[in-house]
């Protein structure tokens, strides 16, 4: 058989070896080629720092108006002031006596509410009588200069004070027993009347029963002592006698609005206990020497008398100073409550 050229055949083996070199080499595609560029290196560049300059302010919680003073052990308030807030800051403030310090205290700003300012509070303990100093300064950060606030002054005062005693130190005492409803005198005067609310104030803090304001009375005031605890506040517009602590409160919805020492019925002639109604008052003073009289319930009453000892003396009577008589007349009302109880 003679051989030829077969045109038929050579394209046959011409597909074939097409098919084959698509089944040995894969198509690749762009996205599968390896890329030999490495990629940019990820740099972060940091926030500039803003520095901001501003005046920084501190001032003392204000004690007796304008007057920096307290009695000592009292505690101090120490309040400050940034002209502008910057998380993260803080404030030194530095306490010195006779020119030496004796306290430091490390404290952070706070945002002012809303506002750009910041504020700062620091408190401690006034101790001794001398002079102290307040100086308050902020150590230079990245975004806020050196600071220094004028420095304050602050009056140490005694912690005592009795007849004849007058000044700063009594408008002190004063304003503390005014707070929790005792009846004062004259500001800044120890008069009768503040003796007899320091009187009042011993009698319910269980001291002794005298009407001298020791360091003793300071130091329940400033732990907060001194309270009358209401019995009855349901009772509104009312009276309680707190025969235990020989003290009588005068009471407004739940409210004490003012303390007096008083002196009860003796073991002989005690006073009536129970809760009772004002149905009698007799103005100016009788034969038994009884002044601006509220009766209420048969010939018991409360009424001013010449002899009020800080304890339990009367024929029955709760018996209030003189000076005392009219303020109480005037505030006790027909109907009105008397509760009397011992603790």
């Amino acid at each position: 058989m003679a051989h030829g050229y077969d045109p038929g055949m050579r394209a046959f083996v011409s597909g074939v070896a097409a098919l084959a070199s698509l089944v040995a080499v894969p198509a690749v595609h762009a996205q599968d080629v390896p890329s030999t560029t490495p990629p940019p290196p990820t740099t972060t560049t940091p926030a500039p720092v803003v520095r901001v300059t501003t005046r920084m302010h501190i001032k003392l919680e204000r004690v007796n108006g304008r007057q920096r003073a307290v009695i000592a052990g009292s505690r101090v308030r120490v309040r400050g002031s940034v002209g502008t807030y910057v998380p993260g800051q803080q404030v030194i403030v530095r306490i010195y006596r006779g020119g030496r310090k004796i306290d430091v205290h490390r404290v952070t700003v706070q945002r002012a509410g809303s506002g750009t300012a910041g504020r700062f509070v620091v408190g401690f303990i006034a101790r001794g009588t001398r002079e102290l100093v307040v100086r308050a300064s902020h150590r230079r950060t990245p975004e806020l200069d050196t600071m220094i606030a004028p420095r304050q002054r602050v009056r140490v005062l005694k912690r005592s004070a009795g007849y004849g005693s007058s000044g700063l130190v009594v408008r002190l005492l004063q304003r503390q027993l005014k707070a929790l409803g005792y009846v004062v005198g004259t500001p800044g005067q120890y008069d009768g009347r503040t003796a007899r609310a320091v009187g009042a104030f011993r009698k319910l803090t269980g001291m002794a029963r005298t009407e001298l304001a020791t360091p003793e009375v300071f130091d329940r005031l400033a732990r907060g002592g001194g309270a009358f605890p209401i019995k009855y506040p349901d009772h509104g517009h009312h009276v309680e006698a707190d025969l235990t602590h020989q003290v009588l409160a005068l009471i407004d919805k739940g409210n004490v609005q003012r303390i007096y020492p008083i002196s009860s019925g003796k073991p002989s002639t005690p006073t009536v206990l129970g809760s009772f109604h004002v149905y009698s008052k007799t103005p100016g003073t009788n034969a038994k020497g009884m002044v601006y009289s509220n009766y209420f319930i048969r010939g018991y009453a409360i009424h001013g008398y010449a002899e009020v000892p800080p304890y339990a003396a009367s024929h029955g009577c709760l018996r209030v100073p003189v000076p005392d008589a009219v303020p109480i007349y005037n505030w006790v009302q027909f109907g009105d409550g008397v509760d009397v109880y011992y603790r």
